[in-house]
């Protein structure tokens, strides 16, 4: 049902069940020591109701990245809070992605891809193109009933233009809610559509290209949750504490969520502009003036126009064609987020020749003229 409607792929089970847990008690032992986000919004401070932490892969070789530039991309995610040099993977993370990579590859492959998503995939030893692979994982602890994150789609300063995002549910089954943003031409012909879709331990949705350029998604608040009992023990490993491992292992109301992302080496900090207050800016589309999607200008797998798959397991959105371009990106400036509310106001269009970006997969000057 999800394929059917909505730019995503959802997916059950998708970790062995006794790692689905260790990753679960490794994360929530861990966050105890996560903060709560907090940013500047109309002249007050505002604090998220939920607890975040940020990881980055352990990898070497080309795919690894320094370590100054993952300490920028934390404090991006901490709204441009100081912070240290993210941790590496947990070994339970980094098993776990290992296994999420493959779901995520091999249900990209049935999809017909974007001009702009990046095209500078290697090749696997079994010689296949690896079309996605996770260097970062930004980590939530909803603990009880009434945390939750209001509507938004994910900033693209690192990620790029059509990002794939999996997001990992653990524990207590939530709703995620999906929300369309309606292009401006279109508003007075019809209302947005929002999706709620079930969570449950262990599921793992995938909001594949175009989600973030289409969608806001929020994790409402609800009246009531139910309660999540583990089905394994905790690790001993996690601590020499008998008291705190038995405590891990009551029964809980929290939701543990890992959303494993690529961060572009084109879109590297070093190639992130800076606004005049002195900080990174951020990357965001132009949701409200969206079109028609072009012909396909890359061979491989096809895929319907709306993004949904044409396996037998997913359906089109619909027969007609909907607006999933975005046609233009804009950098912006953040400092407002920290700086007492007050930033410079920068506003520039994003030029990917000029700025040096790619390789896409697609033709670029072809959706040039259509912007």
């Amino acid at each position: 049902m999800v394929a059917e409607h909505t730019p995503c792929t959802l997916h059950h089970s998708v970790l062995p069940p006794e790692l689905a847990c260790r990753l679960y008690y490794t994360l929530l032992y861990a966050s105890r020591d996560w903060q709560r986000t907090k940013w500047w919004l109309a002249d007050r401070i505002v604090e998220s109701s939920h607890s975040s932490f940020f990881y980055r892969r352990g990898t070497t070789g080309a795919d690894s990245e320094p370590e100054s530039d993952m300490t920028e991309a934390a404090q991006y995610w901490y709204n441009g809070r100081p912070t240290e040099a993210p941790p590496v993977f947990p070994p339970a993370m980094e098993e776990a992605c290992q296994i999420v990579e493959r779901v995520v590859n091999a249900e990209m492959r049935k999809r017909r891809r974007f001009p702009l998503e990046w095209g500078g995939y290697p090749v696997d030893e079994n010689g296949e193109s690896l079309l996605w692979r996770a260097n970062v994982a930004a980590s939530n602890c909803y603990a009880g009933a009434k945390e939750s994150v209001g509507f938004h789609s994910d900033q693209l300063t690192y990620l790029g233009p059509y990002p794939t995002i999996a997001s990992l549910s653990l524990g207590v089954s939530r709703i995620f809610r999906l929300r369309e943003v309606v292009p401006l031409d279109e508003r007075d012909k019809r209302a947005a559509r929002t999706y709620n879709i079930p969570l449950r331990h262990n599921s793992l949705i995938i909001m594949h290209a175009s989600t973030q350029e289409v969608y806001k998604h929020a994790v409402p608040p609800q009246n009531s949750i139910d309660i999540f009992r583990p089905s394994f023990p905790p690790p001993p490993s996690l601590t020499d504490d008998k008291e705190v491992l038995a405590k891990l292992h009551e029964a809980s109301n929290a939701r543990i969520n890992v959303t494993f992302r690529f961060y572009r080496p084109d879109f590297h900090s070093s190639k992130t502009p800076r606004c005049k207050c002195g900080v990174p800016c951020i990357l965001r589309p132009d949701m409200k003036n969206r079109y028609e999607e072009l012909p396909a200008t890359n061979p491989g797998p096809q895929m319907n126009t709306t993004g949904g798959s044409t396996s037998s397991t997913s359906k089109p959105e619909s027969s007609a064609r909907k607006k999933t371009m975005v046609a233009k990106y804009w950098w912006t400036c953040y400092a407002g987020a920290q700086n007492d509310g007050k930033g410079c106001g920068l506003w520039r269009v994003m030029d990917v020749k000029a700025e040096g970006r790619g390789p896409f997969v697609g033709d670029v000057t072809s959706m040039e003229n259509q912007a």
